[in-house]
């Protein structure tokens, strides 16, 4: 089945900014620079508590990688800045290695005001920036530093109802109090492999749990974990920069090996005093999640065990020290975590999403553990819970009813059965932010070849007004390119099983009856992720460049990758890159039935996990990929962290051959065909010992292959000039290549 998304909604504005414009090519250089071709992007859009304005990060427009904040004043209905960067602190930032590290997990890069927080009042505004905390009040439009040590204070914020704001320094847990200046330093023990309040690695990296300590509601009181990373093995890391190499002593947990010994604990704002909680005799565990009841007594965690096949929703009571299970959700293959918890006003119910049906969905629980009715149910998936209107008895979630490529907001009975209501509209993906009243949304909205507006929307999906058309007219930086956009072709292929897949076909530009055209067949391929959707992203843009320069571009979702239920990801689970190359196979199978494909010429490119799988296609596939680009390849999951790999692959010990066979050294003898391998050299994620480790094996195999490496680069390889220069490497690659 082959589909193509139009509408006259996006048909019509491409069109009218075409035929205004002079069409000109894109170029690599022009994909990288300033301005961005996205237009207006902006991040972080949230409601103001007040509910007034509208705030959200915006690059400038000679340096979109420095961000200042903005607003949309829904009194005057005006867009205006709020908060220069520049204002606050303009010198060259210095961030501690743990905000870096942090940031790289995050995926935050830029310069400026790259986070913020509001007061609950709606009055004032928290930066961090350059190791310090800045509090802008807004009425006055001034600020003020927090924060003047040679200690850096990191994930700060306010106190739930204002009148502190908590950081982290030097490993200990802190709050000020606004009113005074007053600081309270909540846990004393910090430092070393002590530390207070942090997540560790694996929990940012893996659980995207960035924080280790949770306010609550009346503000008596924290929950904090506190990790030991003694256990945790010690491994020396190099990061080689064009001028230097710097060695790192990292305590990098891996794949069968200890992780950091967790306590949770809570402590009082009054006397500092700690009461931790018993988490039982198995000390080798997970706290993933952690959030308070409205009640302010009772602390909800998630305690998941190493094989990440049981979860316990455990509720601890602070006032009487007794805790119990509410809820447990077991899996034979493993649990995906999320953040749908959501406690209701009233203290005596609860939301929580589960994959107990093969499918996300959400259930409706008493606070006693009593499960009451199951809100929604099919075979797609919920993403996630965006409000909760008690008073209507009415949840709101964004999800994939209609498609799986694009997401929409929908509505849904809490109390009792009713009909699933979709508000957005069908041809964009929405990414949507609810407002605290649920009266309102932010819809942040794209398709493929449209960049992202951001509109103000009544609840019922009715528009308000613009916050950031970005309209294509003859201003936006994209339109001169517009009209050489190829608009993708969408269907789906029956993986061995019979599950669909879908995929995504860019065609050449300059496509001639008889002519047959290479392929570079773009995957990632691994979990948690889709590439295949009716959205914009920016890499389009380079998909677009090649497809002009004659390339079929095809990109398929294999079995193992995101938003299409757990039984469309379980086939992966013991032994990674099998059933994920069977099926990129099966997409190629079906690019030889068509008659504009060079069977001989189709290649393959992925990044991280899907530089792992254009290693293994073109060690295990050389018959079907005839080049291959790999980027920050995952070589061997020995060497990877415990989380992640033994959340697919279980244990080392106990699935000794799965590790084995899911490396891609037991191929490589099968490489055929020209293979460029490239990696940052300062990865503290995929770390560059991947790369070389097998560097080495193809050397001492006799194999040929080209390489290319980045100093100082991260695991993402941000930055103008090395995006441009790597691009530019893979295209030169596949060039010659393919004598293109």
């Amino acid at each position: 089945m082959r589909i193509t998304f139009k509408s006259m909604a996006l048909s019509l504005p491409l069109m009218a900014a075409a035929t205004t414009a002079v069409a000109q090519p894109l170029t690599l250089e022009r994909i990288f620079d300033d301005p961005g071709l996205a237009g207006k992007a902006p991040v972080q859009l949230k409601f103001s508590p007040d509910g007034s304005r509208v705030t959200y990060l915006q690059g400038k427009v000679d340096d979109y990688n420095r961000y200042d904040l903005w607003e949309y004043n829904l009194k005057d209905n005006t867009n205006r800045l709020l908060v220069d960067s520049q204002a606050l602190f303009s010198g060259p930032e210095t961030l501690s290695d743990e905000e870096k590290a942090r940031r790289e997990r995050q995926r935050i890069f830029g310069r400026g005001i790259l986070e913020y927080k509001w007061s609950a009042d709606g009055k004032a505004l928290l930066f961090p920036l350059n190791g310090d905390l800045y509090y802008y009040q807004i009425a006055s439009g001034k600020s003020r530093k927090l924060t003047n040590t040679e200690a850096f204070e990191t994930d700060a914020r306010f106190s739930p109802k204002g009148n502190f704001v908590s950081f982290i320094r030097e490993q200990n847990l802190y709050a000020l109090e606004l009113s005074s200046g007053k600081e309270i330093q909540l846990s004393k023990d910090g430092g070393g492999t002590i530390k207070n309040g942090m997540a560790e690695f694996v929990a940012q990296e893996e659980m995207s749990r960035m924080t280790g300590y949770w306010w609550s509601g009346d503000e008596s009181k924290i929950a904090f974990t506190r990790i030991d990373e003694s256990p945790v093995q010690e491994a020396i890391r190099n990061e080689i920069y064009a001028d230097e190499v710097k060695l790192f002593n990292q305590r990098y947990p891996f794949t069968g090996t200890p992780n950091v010994e967790i306590e949770l604990g809570v402590v009082k704002l009054n006397d500092q005093k700690v009461d931790w909680i018993d988490l039982g005799e198995d000390k080798d565990i997970y706290i993933a999640r952690a959030k308070w009841l409205k009640d302010n007594k009772t602390l909800s965690y998630q305690w998941q065990n190493r094989s990440q096949q049981k979860l316990e929703l455990r509720f601890y009571d602070s006032k009487r020290k007794t805790q119990k299970v509410a809820l447990t959700e077991t899996s034979d293959t493993w649990i995906n975590l999320h953040f749908d918890l959501h406690f209701l006003k009233d203290k005596k119910h609860f939301v929580w999403a589960s994959e107990r049906d093969g499918f996300k969905h959400l259930y409706l629980y008493r606070t006693d553990g009593t499960l009451i009715r199951q809100i929604t149910k099919g075979d797609w998936i919920v993403e996630s819970i965006k409000a909760i209107d008690e008073k209507k008895g009415i949840v709101y979630f964004s999800g994939r009813k209609d498609t799986p490529l694009e997401s929409h907001l929908y509505s849904v009975p809490l109390f009792k059965k009713g009909h699933i209501t979709r508000i957005t509209q069908p041809g964009s993906f929405h990414r949507v932010v609810v407002a605290k009243d649920a009266k309102t949304f932010i819809d942040k909205s794209s398709s493929v070849n449209k960049p992202s507006s951001v509109a103000l929307r009544k609840v019922n999906g009715d528009f308000i007004t613009w916050l950031e058309e970005n309209k294509l007219d003859d201003k936006h930086p994209l339109t001169p390119y517009l009209s050489n956009l190829v608009e993708p072709e969408y269907g789906t292929l029956k993986a061995e099983d019979g599950q669909l897949m879908h995929y995504r076909i860019f065609k050449p530009a300059n496509m001639e009856k008889g002519k047959k055209h290479p392929v570079m067949v773009n995957v990632y391929g691994g979990p948690h992720a889709q590439r295949v959707t009716n959205s914009w992203r920016s890499k389009n843009l380079y998909f677009q460049y090649m497809a002009q320069q004659g390339y079929v571009i095809f990109q398929l979702d294999n079995r193992g990758s995101y938003n299409r239920g757990k039984k469309f990801e379980d086939p992966i689970y013991k032994y990674l890159g099998e059933v994920e190359v069977q099926d990129q196979i099966r997409g190629v199978e079906f690019l030889r039935t068509l008659d504009y494909v060079d069977a001989n010429r189709i290649g393959i490119y992925g990044h991280s996990y899907g530089g792992y799988m254009a290693l293994m296609t073109m060690f295990k596939a050389g018959d079907y990929f005839q080049a291959g680009v790999s980027g920050a390849p995952v070589t061997d999951w020995a060497l990877y962290d415990t989380h992640y790999t033994e959340r697919y692959l279980g244990h080392p010990a106990t699935n000794a051959k799965g590790y084995e066979m899911s490396a891609v050294f037991p191929y490589a003898d099968g490489l055929k065909g020209p293979l460029m391998i490239y990696h940052g050299m300062a990865d503290d994620n995929v770390l560059f010992t991947h790369a070389t480790k097998l560097f080495k094996q193809l050397q001492d195999d006799a194999k040929p292959f080209e390489m290319m490496t980045y100093p100082g680069s991260k695991h993402s390889l941000r930055g103008k000039k090395v995006q441009t220069h790597l691009h530019q490497t893979i295209t030169n690659f596949f060039n010659r290549h393919f004598n293109m």
